[in-house]
């Protein structure tokens, strides 16, 4: 029996110092199964070893330190973050008012006329009414006929003169036919009728006619000239009245020759007459200045002779038609003015502008019988549908809108009464008001293309 007491002892002693959660199993007998009693349902806690007690109180500190750093790092994270973004939506915003801008677009009203109306104007600028300036080109147009059989030709030399008149403010009148003696003592007559102008500001007054010989013949036949007036002679206009010829005097010929039809010569003439038309307004339109029209039915070409040489060896002739085209020039704001106010009937004086006005078709009154070089005054008409747009003042707009709120751009453009629609944009669109720098808005008027 005490064998037994003390070997039960010793196995109570190792059963103490195993391993928690672990179970010895004794030989003899099997193991009972594993179950708690009910008086141990909570844990039983776990005795510490004193030596150990440092170490666990540095390894807590240690992980509470590291939990308390963890979280702070954090916090400053999003706060950092919170920073940047709110830095980031002022940028926005602040980058945004530096480019703002403006853009109206204006779309003038218009209306389409009716115009059949007479109109007068004068050379004189400071007349009241209406004014037109003259135009003048002079030129020549050539044409090589082949002639038939031979005839005897007597054809008189030609060209042409400037007559001055340095006698007088008073213009002179000179008939057709008109006597003029060459320097080469020879006679010429002039072409037809015409108007020397009087002095003016001291300077002496000219005019261009055709001449041609008195006699057939290549004798008329010179190089430039100086002329007298013959039925002056005598008389204190004699020395005061002059001419000198423009070019050389040519075409004279008498004798035997290749004959040129006369209905060569007229269908030669109609059609030279066409072009040196056409060739004169394109220069003529090309000195146009900036602000007048000309109308190309206001332009008149004037013959101032003709020269048809005696064919050659081979039956060619050449036809030289000698022309001055004339046209009459219009300021723009001035006949646009009178236009409107003989159509428009509520016309309240604003600017208006007529985008076709070139379309408008120009007749002269009396054309035949108009002097063009020394016209003081003319009539005519113009016909057709003039559109009458009228227009806007951008400047103004953009000073009234300068700073003002989105919301007043409806009020405002109720001052401007001849507008058939505007358009805004604003730019950032979340702006509610005008830039308050004029360079920051843009005014955009649409008018109709001009013709």
């Amino acid at each position: 029996m005490p064998k037994k007491f003390f070997e039960d002892m010793a196995k109570g002693k190792r059963s103490q110092r195993m391993t928690p959660g672990r179970v010895s199993v004794s030989p003899e007998r099997p193991a009972a199964p594993l179950r708690r009693p009910p008086e141990e349902e909570e844990p039983e806690e776990m005795e510490i070893s004193p030596e150990w007690i440092p170490e666990i109180e540095k390894t807590e500190k240690k992980f509470k330190k590291r939990g308390f750093s963890s979280r702070k790092k954090a916090r400053s994270r999003y706060g950092l973050w919170l920073l940047a973004g709110i830095a980031l939506i002022f940028l926005f915003f602040a980058v945004s008012l530096l480019f703002s801008k403006a853009e109206i677009t204006i779309k003038p009203e218009t209306e389409t006329l009716s115009l059949n109306g007479n109109f007068s104007a004068s050379k004189d600028k400071s007349a009241a009414g209406l004014s037109f300036d003259l135009v003048s080109l002079s030129g020549d147009e050539s044409k090589v006929l082949q002639g038939g059989e031979e005839k005897q030709v007597s054809v008189p030399a030609a060209g042409t003169v400037l007559i001055y008149n340095d006698y007088s403010a008073s213009p002179q009148t000179l008939d057709v036919n008109t006597r003029l003696e060459g320097s080469n003592g020879k006679i010429y007559k002039t072409d037809k009728k015409i108007t020397v102008p009087g002095l003016s500001a001291g300077a002496p007054g000219s005019v261009e006619v055709g001449i041609h010989a008195s006699m057939p013949g290549a004798d008329y036949n010179s190089s430039p000239l100086d002329f007298k007036i013959v039925g002056f002679k005598g008389s204190p206009k004699y020395d005061k009245f002059y001419g000198r010829s423009k070019g050389q005097i040519s075409g004279g010929f008498q004798g035997t020759s290749v004959a040129i039809s006369d209905g060569q010569k007229s269908a030669a003439l109609a059609e030279m007459k066409d072009s040196l038309k056409a060739s004169l307004l394109k220069k003529a339109s090309g000195q146009i200045p900036a602000g007048f029209i000309l109308w190309k039915d206001a332009v008149f070409l004037e013959e101032t002779g003709e020269d048809l040489k005696p064919a050659d060896s081979q039956g060619s002739a050449t036809y030289t038609l000698h022309g001055t085209l004339y046209g009459f020039l219009f300021p723009e704001a001035e006949i646009t003015k009178e236009i409107v106010q003989k159509t428009m009937s509520d016309y309240d004086g604003s600017d208006v502008n007529i985008s076709n006005l070139k379309d408008l078709s120009f007749s002269l009154a009396n054309a035949g019988s108009v002097d063009f070089a020394t016209a003081g005054t003319i009539s005519f008409s113009l016909s057709g549908s003039p559109s009458a747009v009228y227009k806007f003042d951008s400047n103004k707009l953009i000073s009234d809108v300068l700073g003002r709120n989105k919301s007043d751009f409806k009020q405002i453009m109720s001052k401007y009464p001849h507008v058939a629609s505007a358009d805004l944009s604003i730019q950032p669109v979340w702006r509610q008001s005008f830039p308050e720098r004029a360079s920051e808005i843009t005014v955009k008027v649409n008018y109709p293309a001009s013709n």
